[in-house]
């Protein structure tokens, strides 16, 4: 072949399914070749370090109005942070306003969205006032939002009645459905139960949102699912009951997916008994569970129980957590992960002994791309969008607020340490990390218009 662009030299190739040495010639955004002593405008050399395709994250909160606040990392900070860990697409969400057709709701959140540096889709929130929207959906669809959001908790919650109705609009499109499962009425009854009697901090968050109703809920939109005929992914997993459901759906042949997050892997519910603010910071729904919990879920992305690690990255500052000190169930949720999750789950899933370093990049990459319809990314193949990182195995990085990128000023993996990290990413052959600095521009990411079919 002519001269590359790029060529990426002397790596260890990781796909979902094999690993190799090869250069990676990269041409017009694109991977262009794969073979031996290829020749290239620029030569990057790879050696001692792994080349894998770039982490996709199909679930963070970026700039997203929650009650009286705002997520803390715009699409500019949350992407440059993604980058830096080896991410070059991510999933967000679009919710409409009551009087909003969908496809406006999608075009607000996509202006909203000029400033990533990485590529970028979206979900689309089905809530109570959508279901009589549902006639919308091809529309949605064809304009590249492949996946619909359903709540079973807050007031974005759907019944069961609307989540049937929702199933099967979202079914006779193609598309694939994600929930948040929870129990919505255990929960509101307890939290209520818990104020009245002066139960207010932190370490009650827990005890409101138990795990064996987490389960029922999951089970119970399985069995919806099933009714209707469509595939299912279950967002942000944290306990062994739902683990249990999705693994019996799967032997039972059924298309049910689900992922896990970095928070319910390396944290455990004891953190919500730390005093003042600390203990509020790690609130998240469904909350951290027991170390029985974290075990099983990394057992669970092992056997493919779960399949796919995603962050549910939500991120709200110090003094936020702390308004819902008087009250814990007014603490906004969520957790910042974007930039970890991808090097952590080399650290502590390869290295660890829990999966291979093909099962990394299935869970990170690969299953992700597969799932939610990017049919031009999770791999390293001839055709594939340059979407590369060079992971550098060897690479040290102890996590905290300096060394990461998030635009909030705490971590809840605080002096936990990494043991490989990119040391470059490129995006669609542009290369926008390098040495672990962030060198792309802002608004260079693309809306993904992506089709599971």
């Amino acid at each position: 072949m002519s001269t590359a662009d790029i060529v990426i030299k002397n790596g260890t190739i990781v796909t979902s399914e094999t690993s190799y040495k090869a250069d990676v010639a990269i041409q017009s955004e694109k991977i262009v070749a794969l073979g031996e002593n290829l020749s290239g405008t620029r030569e990057i050399d790879a050696t001692g370090k792994l080349v894998t395709p770039g982490a996709i994250d199909v679930h963070v909160h970026l700039e997203m109005p929650i009650g009286d606040f705002v997520s803390a990392d715009s699409f500019f900070t949350g992407t440059r942070a993604a980058a830096i860990g080896g991410t070059t697409a991510i999933v967000d969400f679009v919710e409409t306003q009551p009087d909003e057709t969908m496809l406006t709701a999608l075009a607000v959140r996509q202006k909203k969205a000029a400033k990533s540096v990485i590529d970028y889709g979206f979900h689309m929130t089905i809530c109570p006032t959508d279901i009589n929207k549902l006639d919308q959906l091809p529309a949605v669809y064809q304009a590249g939002c492949a996946s619909f959001k359903l709540y079973m908790a807050y007031g974005l919650r759907l019944d069961d009645g609307q989540i049937l109705q929702a199933l099967e609009a979202v079914r006779n499109v193609g598309g694939m459905p994600v929930v948040h499962a929870e129990n919505w009425e255990v929960i509101t009854s307890m939290i209520a139960r818990n104020l009245d009697a002066g139960r207010i901090e932190p370490r009650w968050h827990p005890r409101s949102r138990p795990s064996i109703m987490e389960g029922e809920a999951a089970g119970r939109v399985i069995n919806i699912a099933t009714l209707v005929g469509t595939p299912l992914y279950i967002f942000h997993v944290s306990c062994a009951e739902v683990v249990n459901r999705i693994a019996a759906a799967c032997q039972d042949g059924l298309p049910i997916y689900g992922e896990t997050c970095p928070q319910y892997l390396f944290l455990t519910d004891t953190a919500y008994d730390e005093a003042d603010v600390e203990g509020a910071l790690p609130v998240c729904s469904p909350p951290l569970r027991t170390p029985a919990d974290q075990v099983h879920l990394w057992e669970a992305l092992a056997q493919n129980s779960l399949q796919v690690v995603s962050t549910d990255h939500c991120p709200f500052t110090r003094a936020e957590k702390a308004t819902g000190l008087e009250d814990y169930s007014r603490i906004p949720g969520g957790v910042p992960s974007i930039e970890m999750r991808f090097p952590a789950m080399y650290t502590f899933g390869v290295q660890s002994g829990y999966f291979s370093v093909n099962r990394w990049v299935d869970i990170c990459c690969t299953t992700p791309a597969r799932l939610f319809g990017f049919q031009r990314k999770g791999h390293i193949a001839v055709g594939y969008d340059a979407d590369v990182v060079i992971f550098d195995p060897n690479c040290e990085v102890e996590l905290s607020t300096d060394s990461l990128h998030e635009d909030v000023d705490w971590t809840p993996y605080d002096g936990l340490v990494m043991t490989g990290w990119p040391a470059m990413t490129l995006s669609r052959g542009e290369l926008i990390v390098e040495d672990g600095c962030f060198v792309g521009q802002p608004g260079r990411g693309r809306f993904v218009t992506r089709r599971l079919t």
